[in-house]
Protein backbone atom coordinates (compact mmCIF):
# COMPACT_ATOMS: atom_id res chain seq x y z
CA UNK A 1 0.00 0.00 0.00
CA UNK A 2 0.86 3.46 -0.20
CA UNK A 3 2.32 4.79 2.62
CA UNK A 4 2.87 8.25 1.60
CA UNK A 5 1.58 11.47 4.63
CA UNK A 6 1.47 7.94 7.07
CA UNK A 7 2.97 7.63 10.30
CA UNK A 8 4.69 4.40 10.35
CA UNK A 9 5.34 2.58 13.98
CA UNK A 10 6.25 -0.35 15.94
CA UNK A 11 3.24 -2.43 16.32
CA UNK A 12 1.68 -2.00 19.73
CA UNK A 13 1.74 -4.03 22.86
CA UNK A 14 -0.86 -3.93 25.54
CA UNK A 15 0.33 -4.89 28.50
CA UNK A 16 -2.67 -5.59 30.06
CA UNK A 17 -5.30 -8.01 28.16
CA UNK A 18 -8.27 -10.38 28.93
CA UNK A 19 -7.91 -12.25 25.94
CA UNK A 20 -7.01 -15.74 27.47
CA UNK A 21 -10.04 -17.27 26.14
CA UNK A 22 -11.02 -15.82 23.33
CA UNK A 23 -7.46 -16.42 21.63
CA UNK A 24 -8.31 -19.84 21.58
CA UNK A 25 -11.55 -19.59 19.69
CA UNK A 26 -10.53 -16.41 16.84
CA UNK A 27 -7.09 -16.03 15.91
CA UNK A 28 -8.01 -12.46 14.93
CA UNK A 29 -8.75 -10.68 17.64
CA UNK A 30 -10.57 -7.65 15.10
CA UNK A 31 -10.90 -5.26 18.24
CA UNK A 32 -7.13 -5.42 19.45
CA UNK A 33 -5.63 -5.67 15.38
CA UNK A 34 -7.40 -3.05 14.45
CA UNK A 35 -6.03 -0.30 16.93
CA UNK A 36 -2.62 -1.79 15.72
CA UNK A 37 -1.83 -3.50 18.64
CA UNK A 38 0.31 -6.52 17.86
CA UNK A 39 1.59 -8.47 21.08
CA UNK A 40 -0.72 -8.55 24.15
CA UNK A 41 0.06 -9.88 27.37
CA UNK A 42 -2.10 -12.62 29.31
CA UNK A 43 -2.33 -14.17 32.77
CA UNK A 44 -3.39 -10.88 34.42
CA UNK A 45 -4.91 -9.69 37.54
CA UNK A 46 -3.69 -12.84 39.01
CA UNK A 47 -6.72 -15.52 37.50
CA UNK A 48 -6.06 -16.86 34.28
CA UNK A 49 -6.28 -20.30 32.30
CA UNK A 50 -3.21 -22.01 33.50
CA UNK A 51 -2.00 -23.80 35.69
CA UNK A 52 -5.67 -25.13 35.58
CA UNK A 53 -6.01 -28.59 38.20
CA UNK A 54 -8.50 -30.52 37.04
CA UNK A 55 -10.65 -31.45 40.23
CA UNK A 56 -11.15 -26.78 40.18
CA UNK A 57 -12.22 -26.53 36.60
CA UNK A 58 -15.99 -26.26 36.69
CA UNK A 59 -15.63 -23.53 39.80
CA UNK A 60 -12.56 -22.10 38.17
CA UNK A 61 -14.74 -21.46 35.45
CA UNK A 62 -16.90 -19.21 37.49
CA UNK A 63 -14.33 -17.33 39.26
CA UNK A 64 -12.60 -16.10 35.72
CA UNK A 65 -15.71 -15.65 33.66
CA UNK A 66 -16.53 -11.78 34.32
CA UNK A 67 -12.61 -10.99 33.44
CA UNK A 68 -12.09 -13.44 30.39
CA UNK A 69 -15.08 -14.93 29.56
CA UNK A 70 -16.78 -18.53 28.88
CA UNK A 71 -16.20 -21.05 25.85
CA UNK A 72 -17.50 -24.58 26.08
CA UNK A 73 -15.01 -24.49 22.19
CA UNK A 74 -12.29 -24.89 24.24
CA UNK A 75 -10.41 -27.48 26.06
CA UNK A 76 -9.70 -26.17 29.63
CA UNK A 77 -7.36 -28.96 30.67
CA UNK A 78 -4.43 -26.86 31.04
CA UNK A 79 -2.25 -27.80 34.06
CA UNK A 80 0.44 -26.00 33.25
CA UNK A 81 1.49 -22.73 31.28
CA UNK A 82 3.41 -24.78 28.70
CA UNK A 83 0.27 -26.64 27.44
CA UNK A 84 -1.62 -23.96 27.00
CA UNK A 85 0.91 -21.76 25.17
CA UNK A 86 1.27 -25.04 23.12
CA UNK A 87 -2.30 -25.02 22.32
CA UNK A 88 -2.44 -20.91 20.86
CA UNK A 89 0.76 -22.11 19.10
CA UNK A 90 -1.23 -25.36 17.70
CA UNK A 91 -4.51 -23.39 16.77
CA UNK A 92 -2.45 -20.35 15.04
CA UNK A 93 -3.18 -16.40 16.07
CA UNK A 94 -2.65 -13.37 13.73
CA UNK A 95 -0.85 -11.55 16.88
CA UNK A 96 1.96 -11.90 19.01
CA UNK A 97 1.34 -13.63 22.99
CA UNK A 98 3.20 -13.28 25.88
CA UNK A 99 2.29 -14.76 29.67
CA UNK A 100 2.09 -14.08 33.34
CA UNK A 101 1.77 -16.52 35.61
CA UNK A 102 -1.03 -15.78 37.31
CA UNK A 103 -0.46 -16.18 41.82
CA UNK A 104 -4.39 -17.03 42.20
CA UNK A 105 -4.21 -20.71 39.99
CA UNK A 106 -0.24 -21.65 41.58
CA UNK A 107 -2.45 -20.80 44.63
CA UNK A 108 -5.51 -22.93 43.96
CA UNK A 109 -2.68 -25.50 42.84
CA UNK A 110 -1.30 -25.24 45.96
CA UNK A 111 -4.28 -24.80 48.61
CA UNK A 112 -7.45 -24.85 46.48
CA UNK A 113 -9.83 -21.71 47.09
CA UNK A 114 -9.12 -21.77 50.98
CA UNK A 115 -9.10 -18.25 52.65
CA UNK A 116 -6.52 -19.11 54.92
CA UNK A 117 -3.06 -17.59 55.23
CA UNK A 118 -0.57 -20.07 53.40
CA UNK A 119 1.22 -22.12 55.78
CA UNK A 120 5.41 -22.38 55.12
CA UNK A 121 4.68 -25.65 53.44
CA UNK A 122 2.17 -24.33 51.15
CA UNK A 123 4.10 -21.12 50.30
CA UNK A 124 7.16 -23.30 49.86
CA UNK A 125 4.79 -26.10 47.33
CA UNK A 126 3.43 -22.31 45.60
CA UNK A 127 7.03 -21.49 45.07
CA UNK A 128 8.19 -24.64 43.38
CA UNK A 129 4.90 -24.44 41.19
CA UNK A 130 5.62 -21.34 40.04
CA UNK A 131 9.24 -22.05 39.28
CA UNK A 132 8.00 -24.65 37.22
CA UNK A 133 5.31 -22.08 35.56
CA UNK A 134 8.47 -19.36 35.19
CA UNK A 135 10.71 -22.58 33.29
CA UNK A 136 7.84 -22.44 30.59
CA UNK A 137 8.66 -19.37 29.33
CA UNK A 138 6.81 -16.29 31.54
CA UNK A 139 7.52 -13.16 31.00
CA UNK A 140 6.67 -12.27 34.60
CA UNK A 141 4.04 -13.18 37.84
CA UNK A 142 0.60 -11.27 38.01
CA UNK A 143 -1.22 -11.42 41.20
CA UNK A 144 -4.82 -8.96 41.85
CA UNK A 145 -5.30 -8.53 45.72
CA UNK A 146 -9.09 -7.68 45.21
CA UNK A 147 -9.69 -11.02 43.14
CA UNK A 148 -9.92 -14.57 45.28
CA UNK A 149 -7.69 -16.28 46.18
CA UNK A 150 -5.04 -13.74 45.89
CA UNK A 151 -6.49 -11.50 48.10
CA UNK A 152 -6.34 -13.61 50.69
CA UNK A 153 -2.90 -14.02 50.64
CA UNK A 154 -0.37 -12.15 52.98
CA UNK A 155 2.23 -9.69 51.95
CA UNK A 156 4.99 -12.54 53.05
CA UNK A 157 3.05 -14.90 50.74
CA UNK A 158 3.58 -12.41 47.82
CA UNK A 159 7.56 -11.50 48.96
CA UNK A 160 8.45 -14.65 48.86
CA UNK A 161 6.85 -15.66 45.44
CA UNK A 162 8.34 -12.39 44.00
CA UNK A 163 11.84 -14.05 45.26
CA UNK A 164 11.17 -16.45 42.35
CA UNK A 165 10.23 -14.04 39.79
CA UNK A 166 13.16 -12.67 40.39
CA UNK A 167 15.58 -15.48 39.99
CA UNK A 168 14.30 -15.50 36.68
CA UNK A 169 14.50 -11.99 35.73
CA UNK A 170 10.61 -11.58 35.32
CA UNK A 171 8.05 -8.32 36.09
CA UNK A 172 6.02 -8.40 39.50
CA UNK A 173 2.66 -7.67 37.93
CA UNK A 174 -0.07 -6.60 40.27
CA UNK A 175 -3.65 -5.28 40.68
CA UNK A 176 -2.94 -3.62 43.99
CA UNK A 177 -5.12 -3.98 47.00
CA UNK A 178 -6.66 -0.89 46.99
CA UNK A 179 -6.86 1.75 44.23
CA UNK A 180 -9.17 3.84 46.55
CA UNK A 181 -9.60 4.80 50.01
CA UNK A 182 -6.54 2.98 51.26
CA UNK A 183 -3.97 3.35 48.20
CA UNK A 184 -1.08 4.82 50.25
CA UNK A 185 -0.86 1.85 52.33
CA UNK A 186 -1.47 -0.21 48.84
CA UNK A 187 1.44 1.23 47.16
CA UNK A 188 3.61 0.72 50.23
CA UNK A 189 3.24 -2.91 50.45
CA UNK A 190 4.00 -3.44 46.75
CA UNK A 191 7.15 -0.87 46.88
CA UNK A 192 8.73 -2.53 49.78
CA UNK A 193 8.07 -5.92 47.91
CA UNK A 194 10.04 -4.75 45.25
CA UNK A 195 12.30 -3.21 47.48
CA UNK A 196 13.09 -6.23 48.58
CA UNK A 197 13.37 -8.63 46.21
CA UNK A 198 14.92 -6.60 44.05
CA UNK A 199 11.68 -7.69 41.49
CA UNK A 200 10.79 -5.43 38.90
CA UNK A 201 7.75 -3.59 39.62
CA UNK A 202 4.71 -2.76 37.49
CA UNK A 203 1.22 -1.89 39.01
CA UNK A 204 -1.76 -2.81 35.99
CA UNK A 205 -3.90 0.12 34.88
CA UNK A 206 -2.99 2.38 37.67
CA UNK A 207 -5.73 4.65 38.83
CA UNK A 208 -6.99 6.82 42.10
CA UNK A 209 -10.54 5.44 42.17
CA UNK A 210 -13.20 8.01 44.09
CA UNK A 211 -13.72 11.21 42.68
CA UNK A 212 -13.29 12.70 46.26
CA UNK A 213 -9.52 11.59 46.11
CA UNK A 214 -8.23 14.28 44.67
CA UNK A 215 -6.19 15.15 48.25
CA UNK A 216 -4.52 12.24 47.90
CA UNK A 217 -2.75 12.61 44.33
CA UNK A 218 0.25 14.24 45.68
CA UNK A 219 1.00 11.54 48.15
CA UNK A 220 0.83 8.73 45.25
CA UNK A 221 2.87 10.49 43.37
CA UNK A 222 5.62 10.99 46.31
CA UNK A 223 5.52 7.38 46.68
CA UNK A 224 6.24 6.81 43.06
CA UNK A 225 9.34 9.52 43.27
CA UNK A 226 10.39 8.42 46.49
CA UNK A 227 10.51 4.31 45.08
CA UNK A 228 12.48 5.32 42.14
CA UNK A 229 15.06 7.56 44.28
CA UNK A 230 15.55 4.14 46.34
CA UNK A 231 16.23 1.93 43.48
CA UNK A 232 12.79 0.41 43.10
CA UNK A 233 12.59 -0.24 39.27
CA UNK A 234 8.90 0.63 39.03
CA UNK A 235 6.18 1.27 35.62
CA UNK A 236 2.46 1.17 35.63
CA UNK A 237 -0.03 0.74 32.85
CA UNK A 238 -3.43 2.57 31.97
CA UNK A 239 -5.92 2.64 29.97
CA UNK A 240 -7.52 5.94 28.85
CA UNK A 241 -11.04 6.10 30.54
CA UNK A 242 -12.62 7.22 33.81
CA UNK A 243 -14.61 3.95 34.12
CA UNK A 244 -13.30 0.38 34.55
CA UNK A 245 -14.89 -2.95 34.00
CA UNK A 246 -14.35 -6.05 35.92
CA UNK A 247 -16.87 -8.91 37.44
CA UNK A 248 -19.80 -7.60 39.14
CA UNK A 249 -19.09 -9.80 42.49
CA UNK A 250 -16.19 -7.80 43.35
CA UNK A 251 -18.97 -5.54 44.96
CA UNK A 252 -19.32 -8.56 47.81
CA UNK A 253 -16.94 -8.59 50.23
CA UNK A 254 -13.57 -11.00 50.10
CA UNK A 255 -15.32 -13.45 53.14
CA UNK A 256 -18.41 -13.98 51.04
CA UNK A 257 -15.93 -15.87 48.09
CA UNK A 258 -13.92 -17.59 50.58
CA UNK A 259 -14.43 -21.36 49.09
CA UNK A 260 -14.63 -20.40 45.66
CA UNK A 261 -17.65 -19.45 43.13
CA UNK A 262 -19.67 -22.36 44.83
CA UNK A 263 -19.27 -21.62 48.30
CA UNK A 264 -20.24 -18.37 47.64
CA UNK A 265 -23.48 -18.68 45.88
CA UNK A 266 -24.98 -21.16 48.42
CA UNK A 267 -23.75 -18.27 51.13
CA UNK A 268 -26.29 -15.69 49.29
CA UNK A 269 -29.04 -17.92 49.80
CA UNK A 270 -28.90 -17.04 53.52
CA UNK A 271 -30.98 -14.11 55.13
CA UNK A 272 -28.07 -13.84 57.68
CA UNK A 273 -25.22 -13.63 55.20
CA UNK A 274 -26.92 -11.16 53.49
CA UNK A 275 -27.97 -8.54 56.24
CA UNK A 276 -24.02 -9.21 56.98
CA UNK A 277 -23.17 -7.88 53.45
CA UNK A 278 -25.36 -5.19 53.65
CA UNK A 279 -23.32 -4.29 56.99
CA UNK A 280 -20.04 -4.36 55.23
CA UNK A 281 -21.22 -2.58 52.07
CA UNK A 282 -22.61 0.48 54.21
CA UNK A 283 -19.69 0.55 56.49
CA UNK A 284 -16.90 -1.07 54.77
CA UNK A 285 -14.02 -3.15 55.41
CA UNK A 286 -10.30 -2.49 55.95
CA UNK A 287 -8.33 -3.66 53.14
CA UNK A 288 -11.29 -4.40 50.48
CA UNK A 289 -12.30 -1.61 48.08
CA UNK A 290 -15.79 -0.50 48.12
CA UNK A 291 -16.46 0.07 44.11
CA UNK A 292 -20.12 1.21 45.33
CA UNK A 293 -18.81 3.47 47.70
CA UNK A 294 -17.03 5.07 44.93
CA UNK A 295 -18.80 4.40 41.87
CA UNK A 296 -22.39 4.56 43.91
CA UNK A 297 -24.63 2.11 42.12
CA UNK A 298 -25.82 4.82 39.13
CA UNK A 299 -22.45 4.56 38.52
CA UNK A 300 -22.13 0.33 37.76
CA UNK A 301 -23.64 -0.83 34.41
CA UNK A 302 -24.18 -4.59 33.67
CA UNK A 303 -22.31 -5.30 30.68
CA UNK A 304 -22.67 -8.97 30.14
CA UNK A 305 -24.36 -11.83 31.68
CA UNK A 306 -24.70 -15.74 31.13
CA UNK A 307 -28.34 -16.41 30.68
CA UNK A 308 -31.51 -14.73 28.76
CA UNK A 309 -33.26 -14.24 31.91
CA UNK A 310 -31.31 -11.12 32.67
CA UNK A 311 -30.55 -9.91 29.63
CA UNK A 312 -32.75 -6.84 29.89
CA UNK A 313 -30.52 -5.37 31.66
CA UNK A 314 -27.71 -5.11 30.27
CA UNK A 315 -26.27 -1.41 29.62
CA UNK A 316 -28.53 -0.53 32.40
CA UNK A 317 -27.07 0.93 36.06
CA UNK A 318 -28.23 -0.98 39.26
CA UNK A 319 -30.03 1.90 40.28
CA UNK A 320 -32.24 1.69 37.33
CA UNK A 321 -32.37 -2.25 37.88
CA UNK A 322 -33.58 -1.52 41.15
CA UNK A 323 -36.18 0.90 40.55
CA UNK A 324 -37.33 -1.66 37.24
CA UNK A 325 -37.41 -4.36 39.82
CA UNK A 326 -38.78 -2.34 42.88
CA UNK A 327 -36.33 -3.86 45.17
CA UNK A 328 -33.16 -2.77 47.07
CA UNK A 329 -29.70 -1.93 44.73
CA UNK A 330 -27.96 -4.11 47.17
CA UNK A 331 -29.97 -7.17 46.47
CA UNK A 332 -30.53 -6.03 42.66
CA UNK A 333 -26.57 -7.34 42.54
CA UNK A 334 -27.09 -10.06 45.28
CA UNK A 335 -29.72 -11.74 43.09
CA UNK A 336 -27.87 -11.30 39.52
CA UNK A 337 -25.08 -13.23 40.83
CA UNK A 338 -26.59 -15.54 41.95
CA UNK A 339 -28.92 -16.22 39.24
CA UNK A 340 -25.87 -15.76 36.63
CA UNK A 341 -23.85 -18.15 39.15
CA UNK A 342 -21.55 -15.21 39.14
CA UNK A 343 -20.72 -15.13 35.27
CA UNK A 344 -21.56 -11.42 35.24
CA UNK A 345 -19.94 -8.58 34.53
CA UNK A 346 -19.71 -4.97 34.85
CA UNK A 347 -18.52 -1.14 34.10
CA UNK A 348 -18.02 1.16 36.94
CA UNK A 349 -16.93 5.29 36.59
CA UNK A 350 -14.16 5.56 39.38
CA UNK A 351 -13.16 8.61 38.53
CA UNK A 352 -11.63 12.05 37.01
CA UNK A 353 -9.96 13.12 33.82
CA UNK A 354 -8.06 15.31 35.28
CA UNK A 355 -6.05 11.99 37.39
CA UNK A 356 -6.43 10.42 33.60
CA UNK A 357 -4.08 13.21 32.10
CA UNK A 358 -1.85 13.30 35.18
CA UNK A 359 -0.66 9.78 35.14
CA UNK A 360 -0.24 9.94 30.98
CA UNK A 361 2.73 12.19 31.59
CA UNK A 362 4.61 10.31 34.37
CA UNK A 363 7.74 8.38 32.95
CA UNK A 364 6.63 5.27 34.59
CA UNK A 365 3.24 5.24 32.36
CA UNK A 366 2.26 2.93 28.89
CA UNK A 367 -0.75 2.13 27.48
CA UNK A 368 -2.99 -0.24 27.91
CA UNK A 369 -6.88 -1.92 26.85
CA UNK A 370 -7.79 -3.55 29.92
CA UNK A 371 -10.06 -4.75 27.47
CA UNK A 372 -13.00 -7.48 28.20
CA UNK A 373 -13.72 -8.96 24.81
CA UNK A 374 -17.49 -10.48 25.86
CA UNK A 375 -20.50 -8.88 26.29
CA UNK A 376 -22.01 -4.74 26.25
CA UNK A 377 -17.55 -4.44 25.77
CA UNK A 378 -16.15 -1.81 27.66
CA UNK A 379 -14.99 1.43 24.92
CA UNK A 380 -11.08 0.45 25.47
CA UNK A 381 -11.56 -2.98 24.11
CA UNK A 382 -11.77 -1.38 20.61
CA UNK A 383 -10.32 2.01 20.89
CA UNK A 384 -8.17 2.37 23.67
CA UNK A 385 -5.01 3.52 21.61
CA UNK A 386 -6.49 5.65 18.86
CA UNK A 387 -8.38 7.37 21.63
CA UNK A 388 -4.73 8.13 23.65
CA UNK A 389 -3.14 9.47 20.16
CA UNK A 390 -6.35 11.53 19.35
CA UNK A 391 -7.01 13.03 22.25
CA UNK A 392 -3.87 13.96 24.15
CA UNK A 393 -1.79 13.99 21.41
CA UNK A 394 -3.72 15.26 18.68
CA UNK A 395 -6.79 17.57 20.29
CA UNK A 396 -4.94 18.42 23.53
CA UNK A 397 -1.47 18.27 22.81
CA UNK A 398 -0.78 16.68 26.21
CA UNK A 399 2.14 14.64 24.91
CA UNK A 400 3.76 14.69 21.88
CA UNK A 401 2.99 12.14 19.10
CA UNK A 402 6.81 10.87 19.42
CA UNK A 403 6.23 10.08 22.89
CA UNK A 404 2.55 8.69 22.57
CA UNK A 405 3.71 6.13 20.65
CA UNK A 406 7.22 5.16 22.76
CA UNK A 407 4.48 4.72 25.64
CA UNK A 408 2.60 2.00 23.48
CA UNK A 409 5.59 0.02 21.79
CA UNK A 410 9.96 0.95 22.83
CA UNK A 411 8.43 1.55 26.85
CA UNK A 412 6.54 -2.19 27.23
CA UNK A 413 8.94 -3.89 25.20
CA UNK A 414 11.92 -2.70 27.43
CA UNK A 415 9.89 -3.41 30.95
CA UNK A 416 8.90 -7.24 29.68
CA UNK A 417 11.98 -7.69 28.10
CA UNK A 418 10.77 -8.47 24.36
CA UNK A 419 13.53 -7.41 23.09
CA UNK A 420 13.07 -7.91 19.65
CA UNK A 421 9.89 -5.67 19.53
CA UNK A 422 8.99 -2.16 19.94
CA UNK A 423 11.54 -0.60 17.53
CA UNK A 424 12.03 -0.03 14.10
CA UNK A 425 15.64 -1.46 13.63
CA UNK A 426 17.65 -4.00 11.66
CA UNK A 427 16.93 -7.13 13.25
CA UNK A 428 13.88 -6.12 15.06
CA UNK A 429 10.58 -8.49 14.15
CA UNK A 430 8.35 -6.64 11.94
CA UNK A 431 5.35 -5.78 13.95
CA UNK A 432 4.70 -2.49 12.00
CA UNK A 433 1.87 -0.43 12.38
CA UNK A 434 0.77 2.82 9.97
CA UNK A 435 -1.20 5.52 11.43
CA UNK A 436 -3.21 8.42 9.22
CA UNK A 437 -2.86 11.31 11.94
CA UNK A 438 -5.42 13.82 10.91
CA UNK A 439 -7.96 10.53 10.43
CA UNK A 440 -7.28 8.84 13.81
CA UNK A 441 -10.46 8.38 16.05
CA UNK A 442 -11.66 6.21 18.37
CA UNK A 443 -15.40 5.84 17.60
CA UNK A 444 -16.32 3.23 20.15
CA UNK A 445 -18.89 4.69 22.73
CA UNK A 446 -20.33 2.78 26.12
CA UNK A 447 -23.39 2.50 24.20
CA UNK A 448 -22.20 1.50 21.00
CA UNK A 449 -18.79 -0.32 21.82
CA UNK A 450 -18.26 -2.46 19.07
CA UNK A 451 -16.89 -0.20 16.62
CA UNK A 452 -13.06 -0.27 15.22
CA UNK A 453 -11.76 2.59 15.10
CA UNK A 454 -10.26 5.02 12.36
CA UNK A 455 -7.37 6.05 11.17
CA UNK A 456 -5.38 2.73 11.54
CA UNK A 457 -4.31 2.17 7.56
CA UNK A 458 -2.05 -0.99 7.86
CA UNK A 459 -0.84 -3.48 10.64
CA UNK A 460 1.90 -5.87 10.38
CA UNK A 461 3.04 -9.23 12.56
CA UNK A 462 6.14 -10.50 12.05
CA UNK A 463 6.40 -9.33 8.46
CA UNK A 464 2.77 -10.46 7.17
CA UNK A 465 0.42 -7.84 6.93
CA UNK A 466 -2.99 -8.50 8.95
CA UNK A 467 -4.67 -5.30 8.08
CA UNK A 468 -4.65 -3.71 4.88
CA UNK A 469 -6.92 -0.51 4.51
CA UNK A 470 -10.46 -2.05 5.21
CA UNK A 471 -9.29 -5.67 3.94
CA UNK A 472 -8.27 -7.85 7.00
CA UNK A 473 -6.27 -11.16 6.10
CA UNK A 474 -6.02 -14.34 8.84
CA UNK A 475 -2.29 -14.66 8.54
CA UNK A 476 -1.85 -16.82 11.41
CA UNK A 477 1.61 -14.43 11.62
CA UNK A 478 2.22 -14.34 15.63
CA UNK A 479 3.85 -16.21 17.42
CA UNK A 480 3.76 -17.21 21.24
CA UNK A 481 6.82 -15.14 22.79
CA UNK A 482 8.76 -17.70 25.42
CA UNK A 483 11.42 -15.64 27.79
Amino acid sequence: MNMEGLIVTPGFIDTHSHSDIKILEEPLLEPKICQGITTELLGQDGIAMAPLPIEHIESWRKNISGLDGESDLIDWTYENSDTYLKSISRKGTCSNIAYLVPHGNVRLEAMGMSGEKASKEQVEKMKGILEREMKCGAVGFSTGLIYIPCTYAETSEVKELCEVVKKYDGVFVVHQRSEGDEILESLDEVIDIAKDTKVKLHISHFKLCGKEKESQMESVLKKLDDAKKEGVQISFDQYPYTAGSTTLSVLLPPWVHIGGSDKMLDRLKDPNIIKQIEVDVKNGIKGWDNFIDFAGYEGIYITNVNSEKNKEYIGKNILQISEIKGIEPLQVVIDIIREEENKVSMIDYFGLESHIKTFIQRPEQNFCTDGILHGQMHPRTYGAFPKAIRKYVKEEKLISIEEAIYKMTAKPAEVFGLNDRGKLEVGMAADIVAIDFEQIEDVSTYLNPKQLPKGIEMVMVNGEIVINGSDKNITLSGKVLRK
